[in-house]
C-alpha cells in the first residue's frame, strides 16, 4: 500500500471516529421532586368528645351511653384527646340538691399523648347513690373542657 493510500485511509478513519464520538452532551438531570411539607402537628393536647355512661370497653370508650343511673351503678365518663405532648385531665363529680352542691369526688390523670387517646374516669358508691341531680366537669390542664349532667333515680 502506498503512502498516499495509507494517509487517506488514516484520515478517513479519523473523520469517522470523530463523527461517531461527536461532542458529548451532558445529560440533564431533573431536580428531585420534593414532597409537600406535612401539615404541622397540633400544638399540645386538645380535648375532643366527652361521653357519659354505664360501661367502658378495653379502649376506655363508653360503650353504654346514659344520662340516668340507678343507685348502685358505677358512673363512667370518657374523654377523647388529640395532639402530642403531656397534659393533666381532671374529672370533678358533684351532687346537686335544693340549691346545695356537695363534692362527690375528684380524679386526676396525667397523660402523655402521641396522637388520639381516650381517658376514662369513674365513680361508684358501695352504699348506693342518693337520688337526685349530679354533674361531672372535665378539665384539661385546669381549664374546663365540658360538663355532663346526669340523674340518679
Amino acid at each position: 500500500m502506498s503512502k498516499k493510500c495509507l494517509y487517506a485511509l488514516c484520515t478517513l478513519l479519523l473523520v469517522l471516529l470523530s463523527a461517531c464520538g461527536g461532542t458529548k452532551e451532558e445529560p440533564t438531570i431533573a431536580p428531585p421532586e420534593t414532597a409537600p411539607a406535612p401539615d404541622a402537628a397540633p400544638a399540645g393536647v386538645s380535648a375532643g368528645s366527652i361521653t357519659l355512661g354505664k360501661a367502658v370497653g378495653p379502649d376506655k370508650k363508653v360503650t353504654t351511653p346514659a344520662e340516668s343511673f340507678a343507685k348502685g351503678d358505677t358512673i363512667y365518663v370518657s374523654v377523647d384527646t388529640v395532639g402530642t405532648g403531656t397534659a393533666t385531665l381532671k374529672a370533678k363529680w358533684t351532687y346537686r340538691k335544693g340549691g346545695q352542691v356537695a363534692d362527690v369526688g375528684e380524679k386526676t390523670e396525667k397523660i402523655s399523648s402521641t396522637g388520639s387517646d381516650t381517658t376514662e374516669f369513674h365513680v361508684s358508691n358501695p352504699a348506693g347513690w342518693p337520688a337526685g341531680d349530679y354533674q361531672v366537669e372535665l378539665f384539661l390542664d385546669d381549664k374546663s373542657i365540658g360538663v355532663r349532667n346526669f340523674r340518679v333515680a
